[in-house]
């Protein structure tokens, strides 16, 4: 968090990087930070978009006694989502739908202040979530407190994974009828969760274990040949995944210290059929709202910031406001960059597709 009275300390690791003299891609290789002695980040361990308190981090490269942070919680205090939804009681998931109540959306602090295209990291006081934790009305009063009206499921939907990792871990053959039985989710919801978290733990497994193959780490992992089918796939995109996630963060960081986005830590999701995609939000004045990298038909720009990705249809979106972009699957960032701020680059469509 950020303690009351030092939001102007507030550091991002592109400043950190500028205050190094570093190019915010050669930090992330170099991971200064990760030194011995080094301050520790002011955000919540679980956030993206990491934060020191400059006058720590410039004590330190100056060899000098670090200066220590109030220990105590203050009502000024800003919050991430992590520690926002914490302090609500709540998951950081459910604190999305949270936020945009006007009693909390009102009050939002972004870290770097927002700047043309730049939105940094939402914090909000720590006396206005507590307000609003004690105003929250009771279950049932509210459309984003209990259960939706009409859902299928009894257990919230950012819960479901974790509950249903917490049955996988007491049993690796549990079924999906149990799972419903247990959590009063629906059939598909069991299935396709089980699904991935075997898959990711077989992935694991392999990460750790290269010489065995998927099917010898589902067996070491206790799972029964019926479920195997649908985790191996979740396994192979998932293996996939790590492979080329390092490339897909050099390009978001190529974007980011050419002023076109935000810095971010990419996240790797799974299209229906087990393909992978990633989103790059633009920044304010770039000539589209958002870039997706799909690992069948390379980069393209995309229509819509807020959802990116669009639906999933089987085949490569096209249209207004549409353009792929680069040689290949993956073309090198300054390629990338540079098609992508000339609108005579690109086409209406894939020029190459993954086989």
């Amino acid at each position: 968090m950020i303690r009351a009275g030092r939001r102007k300390y507030a550091q991002t690791m592109a400043d950190l990087a500028s205050a190094l003299g570093m190019p915010l891609g050669t930090f992330r290789n170099k991971k200064p930070h990760a030194q011995e002695g080094h301050p520790a980040p002011i955000s919540s361990p679980n956030s993206r978009a990491l934060l020191w308190d400059a006058e720590q981090t410039k004590a330190f490269y100056a060899g000098k006694p670090i200066p220590q942070l109030p220990a105590e919680d203050c009502d000024e205090d800003l919050l991430d989502r992590h520690e926002a939804a914490a302090e609500l009681g709540v998951s950081p998931a459910s604190w999305n739908k949270y936020k945009h109540e006007p009693k909390l959306a009102e009050h939002v602090v972004r870290i770097p202040a927002s700047k043309a295209g730049e939105e940094g990291t939402e914090h909000w006081p720590r006396h206005i979530v507590r307000a609003f934790k004690a105003a929250r009305p009771g279950k049932g009063q509210s459309p984003t407190s209990g259960r939706p009206k009409g859902s299928g499921d009894m257990v919230p939907r950012e819960e479901i994974l974790p509950r249903i990792a917490e049955l996988l871990d007491l049993d690796p053959a549990v079924t999906a009828a149990a799972v419903v039985d247990e959590l009063k989710v629906a059939m598909t919801t069991a299935m396709s969760g089980l699904a991935q978290l075997r898959g990711r733990r077989i992935a694991d497994v392999l990460e750790a274990e290269p010489q065995l193959t998927a099917e010898e780490a589902a067996e070491q992992l206790g799972y029964p040949v019926v479920a195997r089918r649908r985790a191996l796939a979740v396994a192979a995109a998932e293996q996939r995944a790590r492979q080329v996630r390092p490339y897909l963060q050099r390009v978001a960081d190529a974007l980011a210290a050419a002023g076109a986005a935000d810095p971010m830590e990419v996240e790797v999701q799974q299209l229906p059929g087990e393909y992978l995609a990633v989103a790059v939000p633009l920044s304010v004045g770039q000539p589209a709202p958002a870039l997706v990298w799909d690992e069948r038909y390379g980069w393209r720009t995309a229509t819509s910031r807020r959802h990116p990705l669009g639906k999933e249809s089987g085949t490569p979106p096209e249209g207004e406001g549409i353009r792929y972009l680069g040689s290949g699957l993956q073309p090198r960032p300054d390629e990338l960059l540079d098609a992508l701020g000339d609108g005579r680059k690109g086409s209406k469509g894939p020029k190459v597709r993954a086989v």
